[in-house]
């Protein structure tokens, strides 16, 4: 679909634009490891992560895509993923490796996204990418949520617990199989481009 001619100022832009601004709060809020502050930082991030669905569903269904919509919608969600685990590294919540393979893949990523732009050259995504963004956001509502949770409130008993950092690392651990094998993939593709 060809990029439409609007201005800036549309609901999809606009989600994009809370998403971003709903970084700083994010990261106030895990300026504490408690136990309420975890909840509310997972409440905060999984709203964020439903306008990252809400806001490309609207631009095509309105017909309201922009070049400025296509460019900041990805950056936004980096932007709150590598917050998000930034945040919780100080606590022990997530291995620094993990945060540095994530981090690096969008950057190397990112960085041939710009250089084949400037020759004119579309690397499509693949679905690799949207399993890997599902994965991290899963992964890190677990931990953020980080504690025992108790599904049946009236029942406690070991059985019935859950221990959301497991949860968390569990997504985390698929989450960073497919960051590497979506960055490998995207590096073949852009070398068999650029070779053309």
């Amino acid at each position: 679909m060809p990029v439409a001619n609007n201005p800036i100022w549309n609901i999809p832009n606009i989600l994009t634009l809370l998403r971003i601004a709903a970084i700083p709060l994010l990261a106030t809020l895990l300026l504490s490891p408690t136990r309420d502050a975890g909840f509310w930082a997972a409440a905060l991030f999984s709203a964020a992560s439903v306008t990252d669905w809400l806001d490309g569903y609207l631009a095509r269904r309105m017909g309201i895509e922009t070049v400025f919509g296509k460019f900041l919608d990805p950056i936004a969600d980096k932007l709150i993923v590598m917050a998000a685990l930034i945040m919780i590294l100080p606590f022990g919540r997530v291995p620094a490796w993990m945060v540095l393979v994530i981090l690096g893949r969008e950057i190397i990523i990112t960085g041939l996204r710009g250089i084949a732009s400037t020759e004119g050259i579309v690397i499509p995504a693949s679905d690799l990418g949207k399993y890997k963004t599902i994965f991290q956001i899963v992964a890190i509502i677990g931990l953020l949520l980080h504690y025992d949770y108790h599904p049946y409130f009236s029942i406690d008993h070991p059985l019935l617990t859950v221990n959301m950092h497991n949860v968390g690392m569990f997504y985390l651990w698929i989450a960073t199989v497919i960051t590497i094998w979506s960055g490998v993939d995207y590096l073949a593709k852009f070398i068999k481009v650029i070779a053309k």
